[in-house]
């Protein structure tokens, strides 16, 4: 279908009062605010994040932030709602802000301030603070109050992290300490609760346990030989009513052997002399005195009276028994003790391995918290470290490159802009308007919409005939409405902007409805 502009045009024509009303409209709306709206002075700062002064290869910081989390974090404690409202009040940013609401405060100071970073791989980071005001001392002052609030921030945020790491690890040595001495301490108590049957001992254990049973075995001879031996000498006293010299003079004192001796020479001169010999007579003085001795020993031994005793071969039996004995109740007790001592060395060694597993467990378990502690005691070291070199700003820190100046030209607004947006707005409108009226008018003006409604193709049209007097009256008509137009449309606009609000205010709450502003 070809494009009819001759019919377009007249229809724009007919249309032109109703479309001039939004272009003129809008356009006058735009160039008023753009005429309307006062001064606006803006200005920046810029911060730069500086690599540490002490490279990470030599200390290592605790702090591991990204370095764009950072910024995050810092521009939106920046702009927070306390810290703008407060901006603003100090500094006055905005006229009458006494009256205004905390929420407006709010919403146009976001508006007028512009944070921006730039980073990239081997490139510097930095960060570019901007501030739109109605004074270039105003935008100055809150501009350097935001960089002051940077650099506070991040100086505080590193110092607060490090003395935060460095506290937790300093806890944790000191908890890690008390661990291990208190393990310390059960590893020693049971040590000494159990020293008898201590594991490193179980050598020395098994050696004693060998020589004991050589000792026992040793003692259990002697006791039989010691048995023998007294049964030996009561059988043959018994026999022969005297003692088997050979075994009595194994436990004979001196005085008994010379007993002996004598006794023996005397039977020997008895059969060479007679009794009136003095070698005989001499014998016999010497063997009463021996025997009177021996008789008070043996007394002294057995404690009976000399009366008591009857002969030197019975005294001589009693000594030699006693002595027997006394050395069997010596061998019977040491043979009772080395027994007590080879069993509580059965116990000490059966004892030694469920020692030693319980020892192993401690001693991992101490091990374990002497690794961590260790691990610890590093990690303190490199927190006090970190922390010294954030508390000397020997660290990543953010300076500042440039300051707000206050700005002499004032930088907005851009009138000729708002004035051109103002009439492309009104221009689309009228657009939008005679577009929707040709989508919704469905009635047939046209040959060309008649083949195109029903698919057929008319012989011949014959077209509207207007009258002289009604085309007269339809010009008449749309020149007086566009008249009407050209002057109704500023002095509304007058009549608002004096008497109502001020056409910049409402422009500014529509584009704020809107979400534009």
């Amino acid at each position: 279908m070809n494009f009819d502009l001759k019919f377009y045009l007249k229809l724009l024509i007919r249309r032109m009062p109703v479309m001039m009303l939004f272009i003129l409209a809008c356009t006058s709306m735009g160039v008023i605010t753009a005429v309307k709206l006062p001064e606006t002075y803006s200005t920046s700062a810029r911060l730069l994040v500086e690599a540490p002064q002490i490279p990470d290869s030599m200390v290592a910081s605790t702090i591991r932030t990204d370095i764009s989390e950072q910024l995050d974090v810092i521009q939106q404690k920046l702009l927070t709602r306390a810290n703008l409202i407060d901006i603003a009040n100090h500094f006055e940013v905005f006229e009458n802000i006494r009256t205004m609401e905390p929420d407006t405060v709010e919403q146009l100071m976001r508006a007028a301030t512009r944070v921006r970073r730039s980073a990239g791989r081997n490139q510097a980071t930095l960060m570019t603070i901007s501030f739109e005001a109605r004074t270039g001392a105003v935008a100055a002052s809150v501009v350097n109050e935001y960089v002051t609030l940077v650099l506070e921030e991040n100086a505080a945020t590193r110092k607060s992290s490090a003395e935060s790491t460095l506290q937790f690890f300093d806890q944790e040595v000191q908890r890690l300490n008390q661990e291990l001495d208190s393990k310390s301490s059960e590893i020693a108590v049971f040590k000494s609760e159990n020293a008898e049957a201590l594991p490193e001992e179980q050598s020395y254990r098994l050696g004693r346990q060998t020589l004991l049973q050589e000792r026992l075995s040793r003692l259990e001879r002697d006791k039989t030989a010691g048995e023998n031996q007294r049964r030996d000498i009561v059988e043959i006293y018994e026999t022969t009513g005297r003692i088997n010299q050979r075994q009595a003079q194994v436990t004979q004192s001196v005085e008994q052997q010379q007993l002996v001796v004598t006794q023996a020479e005397l039977d020997q001169a008895l059969s060479t002399y007679s009794t009136n010999h003095p070698n005989v007579i001499r014998l016999q003085a010497r063997l009463e005195r021996l025997e009177a001795i021996v008789a008070a020993q043996t007394a002294a031994a057995t404690g009976a009276s000399p009366e008591e005793q009857i002969t030197p071969e019975k005294a001589l039996l009693e000594a030699t028994l006693s002595e027997i004995d006394s050395r069997l109740d010596f061998i019977n007790a040491d043979i009772a003790n080395t027994e007590a001592e080879f069993e509580e060395l059965q116990r000490n060694i059966s004892r030694s391995s469920a020692n030693g597993i319980e020892i192993a467990s401690l001693q991992r378990e101490f091990e374990s918290i002497q690794s961590r502690y260790d691990a610890a005691v590093n990690n303190l070291n490199q927190a006090r470290m970190s922390e010294r070199i954030e508390t000397t700003a020997q660290g990543q820190r953010i300076t500042t490159i440039e300051n707000a100046s206050v700005p002499r030209v004032p930088t907005g607004p851009n009138r000729p802009k708002i004035a051109i947006m103002g009439a492309a707005v009104g221009i689309a409108l009228a657009g939008a308007y005679f577009m929707l009226l040709e989508l919704a008018n469905r009635n047939i003006r046209r040959p060309s919409e008649m083949i195109g409604r029903f698919n057929v193709t008319p012989i011949s049209t014959i077209p509207y005939i207007e009258s002289r007097a009604r085309r007269n009256f339809r010009r008449f008509s749309l020149a007086t409405a566009t008249l009407a137009v050209l002057v109704a449309v500023p002095y509304g606009l007058w009549y608002v902007d004096t008497n109502y609000l001020p056409l910049e205010l409402v422009v500014q709450k529509g584009l704020t409805r809107l979400g534009l502003g």
